[in-house]
């Protein structure tokens, strides 16, 4: 039994435990390896206040700090959390955890839209116009997306001087290059770029907690990173827009504190 279960390993998870460890509650962090995030594939994170490097950097520096803090990493995929009375229990595979709290930090799911996009992510391919756009500024990228969201990035990249190629996300496309990608082909016509943002709606791993409520695609929280399930929190990429650290990272503290908060009032 632990005091809190924390599913993911990103920004938001890393800072939910911290806290957490440092109110002295046990803690589990079920998260699959740092190489296989979006964050450890970033050329350079140049948005978080106090640090400049890779995104391979920071990963390596969060899972560093949560080793150290006396948390305990399950490697794995969390396949769903289950209330148990006044606890919850966590499938991992074949494993069953049970802990009095649990924080979901379990960022985005979605399926590769163009061949070449997965190969190529972090080396000239970016699911982030307001964290990478700075690194192309007057320089020719590339969109492909629909949406609200697509548009606000869209106006973001033109803003700081981008000569912007926009595609709707339904076309068929092929990202291809050497060390990084420099070619789009779309339906058969080849751009040359020197990024590819692809800016579709995200998904969220909303079916872990059965009757959690979801509003526009992402876990419904309130200021305190509660759901509308008791015991059960969720911070960072899974609550929605905007996708930055620097977010992920405040709601991961807040939503470790309103679970030691919880716990104390049960």
């Amino acid at each position: 039994m632990y005091d809190i279960i924390i599913i993911g390993g990103g920004p938001a998870a890393i800072s939910a435990a911290l806290t957490a460890r440092n109110r002295g509650k046990s803690v589990a962090v079920v998260a699959n390896k740092p190489e296989t995030t979006n964050l450890y594939k970033a050329e350079t994170v140049t948005n978080y206040p106090g640090f400049s490097g890779s995104g391979a950097e920071m990963t390596e520096s969060f899972r560093r700090q949560l080793s150290e803090s006396g948390a305990e990493i399950i490697e794995g995929r969390a396949l769903n959390a289950m209330p148990l009375g006044k606890s919850f229990g966590v499938a991992v595979g074949s494993e069953f955890y049970e802990s009095r709290a649990v924080i979901l930090c379990s960022g985005i799911n979605r399926s590769p839209m163009c061949a070449g996009e997965t190969e190529f992510l972090g080396r000239g391919v970016s699911y982030c116009a307001t964290c990478d756009g700075m690194l192309y500024r007057g320089k020719t990228v590339a969109v492909i997306g629909d949406g609200e969201e697509c548009e606000h990035d869209t106006e973001f990249l033109e803003s700081i001087g981008c000569k912007v190629l926009r595609f709707p996300g339904k076309l068929k496309i092929e990202i291809s290059g050497g060390m990084k990608a420099d070619t789009l082909t779309v339906n058969g016509t080849e751009y040359k770029t020197d990024c590819i943002f692809i800016l579709t709606d995200k998904v969220t791993s909303s079916s872990l907690v059965s009757g959690m409520e979801i509003e526009n695609g992402a876990v419904k929280v309130d200021r305190k990173m509660k759901t509308n399930v008791p015991g059960v929190f969720a911070a960072g990429d899974c609550t929605g827009a905007p996708y930055q650290i620097a977010k992920a990272v405040g709601e991961g503290c807040i939503a470790a504190l309103s679970a030691c908060e919880y716990i104390k009032n049960n």
